[in-house]
């Protein structure tokens, strides 16, 4: 982990209020998880005060460069949509544990699950995951047809479902309605998404490992706040895990959600 002023790229609109921001920095040597977060300050002001937990979609050692992908939708997050090119951004990170991709073996099949803007750290994840000889299907899920980013870049690593809420691109409804049809054999799952959804692929048990990756809000991204602890299921009354340092990514189980 390291705190780093890097430099703005590109910034660019992808989907309806969805922007893909890629910075410089030398922190990128040092992102080896996919499914870890940069904590990012939006302003060179005390407002908005606290950082933003923004996770982390793409990662280019040989340039020193990463991406992220985030949803322009309050205050913070529209001041990083106006970042242009040479502007440099303060940032923290590489932060939290990512998705353990050694749980995968060369050969398995691998189903990624995301939701809305818990898609972007699934792209790095199936890189990694395809370079390791491990087969990759992708079910994303969005609210409509505006919202849709990456299906072109997930279904160059492998077969890629769609669905929208509103059925306005791909098949109507939501992730789940996909699996319960397609009938998908996988040895690993990988999700992020919304609550809910995570809670039904943990519930529909639709492989025989699955690790989620959990979407909480933060203060300071580091563990030592305690803003973001959610309970364990291991049934000891006050054993709680901090989603930005023990997580953000669990085993299905491990945690309430």
């Amino acid at each position: 982990m390291r705190k780093e002023m890097c430099t703005v790229v590109q910034n660019k609109e992808i989907a309806h209020s969805v922007y893909e921001l890629t910075l410089s920095g030398q922190m990128a040597g040092e992102m080896d998880e996919p499914g870890q977060f940069v904590h990012i300050r939006v302003s060179d002001n005390l407002d908005p005060l606290l950082r933003r937990p923004i996770s982390i979609a793409a990662i280019n050692k040989d340039k020193q460069e990463y991406t992220i992908i985030f949803r322009k939708q309050g205050r913070g997050t529209s001041l990083l949509a106006e970042k242009r090119p040479g502007e440099k951004v303060d940032v923290l990170g590489p932060l939290g544990n990512g998705f353990p991709t050694g749980e995968a073996r060369s050969g398995d099949t691998a189903l990624l699950v995301g939701g809305g803007i818990g898609v972007p750290p699934l792209y790095e994840l199936a890189k990694q995951l395809v370079d390791r000889g491990i087969k990759v299907i992708s079910v994303l899920g969005f609210q409509t047809a505006s919202a849709v980013f990456y299906e072109e870049e997930f279904s160059r690593m492998g077969e890629t479902y769609i669905a929208t809420a509103d059925g306005t691109y791909g098949r109507k409804g939501f992730v789940t309605s996909i699996l319960d049809e397609a009938d998908i054999q996988a040895d690993i799952l990988y999700s992020c998404g919304p609550t809910p959804m995570l809670r039904a692929l943990e519930a529909g048990m639709f492989a025989p490992k699955s690790f989620l990756s959990l979407e909480e809000r933060m203060s300071c991204g580091i563990g030592a706040c305690f803003a973001c602890v959610c309970p364990t299921k291991n049934g000891h009354e006050g054993d709680y895990r901090k989603v930005c340092s023990d997580g953000p990514v669990f085993r299905a189980g491990e945690v309430a959600i």
